[in-house]
């Protein structure tokens, strides 16, 4: 049983409105093999939330028919929707650019064994959850043995030829902080973790995103259960910097949930805030076919800041180098 979160619809976070459509950003079910602490997703094993293959279509015609040119995937575990692989290979004809969020430990899991193979050949960009390079905060934040698993998983898509230049097979890890505290500086941590990966373990990757986490859903529900969440929001707000509003993912990206609705962001989706886009409460992806949304308003709240505060936070890692 989560504790109650406080309500975040009523915020003094600045108007901010869109760009031009970059990326569809798409939930492909809440099902995981994990359950992560830091998880806004409240995703695990146990869910049964996941895309349906009409739905897929939609989301492809959406993606021949916008200005979109990145399809960014998510879950849960994406990889375990069972048209994971048929919408890989269909927005590939497309041209897309593919990004795949990653476990790392789903490459283990039965049935996946040929995963990796399969993403390197369709040349999908991994991006891969690593909340830390020592074993023990790992397994703390996400599960024992997850830290090994993790492990054997980068192995083996760097034999497949991931985190290495010459390449052009992308493999990012993600970083998250272990509990109520910004992300340190992205570059000077990403040395680090290059530096101790390769050493122990001979691992090679592109780059780090250190990635804030956000006080909703379960990593909310712990804020308030250890009575840290009015603290760390004020540490947020206090850390806010007006030059992130130029990036944050928001005004160039769409977050689309299992069932095709649309929202203005991955957290916006969970706390089920609408999208403003067409003054719809529940705008779905048929309805922005051909659709320009350039100029739309973007509906916020406090957990806004997360993303402005310090360095900034996207999906893309820190805003401000």
């Amino acid at each position: 049983m989560h504790a109650m979160l406080p309500l975040l619809q009523k915020t003094d976070f600045p108007a901010i409105t869109r760009r031009r459509l970059t990326t569809l950003q798409a939930n492909l079910g809440y099902k995981c093999n994990q359950s992560c602490l830091h998880c806004h997703v409240n995703a695990g094993p146990q869910r049964k939330e996941v895309m349906q293959r009409e739905t897929i279509e939609d989301l492809l015609h959406l993606l021949q028919h916008s200005t979109a040119t990145t399809l960014d995937l998510t879950g849960g575990a994406p990889e375990l929707n069972p048209d994971f692989r048929y919408l890989v290979r269909e927005a590939g004809r497309q041209g897309a650019h593919i990004i795949d969020r990653c476990n790392l430990s789903i490459l283990s899991e039965p049935g996946q064994e040929d995963l990796a193979e399969f993403l390197a050949a369709q040349r999908i960009e991994v991006v891969a959850s690593m909340p830390c390079y020592l074993e023990e905060n790992v397994d703390a934040q996400r599960g024992d043995g997850v830290f090994k698993k993790s492990i054997k998983g980068l192995r083996k898509l760097n034999t497949l030829g991931y985190g290495q230049e010459s390449t052009g097979l992308i493999l990012n890890l993600i970083y998250n902080p272990q509990g109520a505290s910004l992300p340190p500086p992205q570059a000077a941590l990403e040395q680090d973790y290059k530096k101790h990966l390769f050493e122990k373990y001979q691992i090679q990757f592109n780059s780090l995103l250190t990635i804030t986490n956000m006080p909703i859903k379960r990593f909310g529900s712990t804020l308030v259960s250890r009575g840290q969440f009015d603290e760390y929001m004020s540490l947020l707000k206090g850390s806010h910097s007006e030059n992130n509003l130029r990036n944050v993912m928001c005004r160039d990206l769409i977050s689309i949930d299992w069932q095709g609705y649309v929202y203005d962001c991955d957290f916006n989706q969970m706390l089920e805030l609408p999208t403003a886009i067409q003054s719809r409460s529940h705008t779905h992806i048929r309805d922005l076919i051909d659709t320009n949304i350039d100029g739309q308003p973007i509906m916020t709240a406090d957990h806004c800041y997360g993303c402005t505060a310090g360095q900034g936070s996207s999906c893309g890692g820190a805003l401000e180098s």
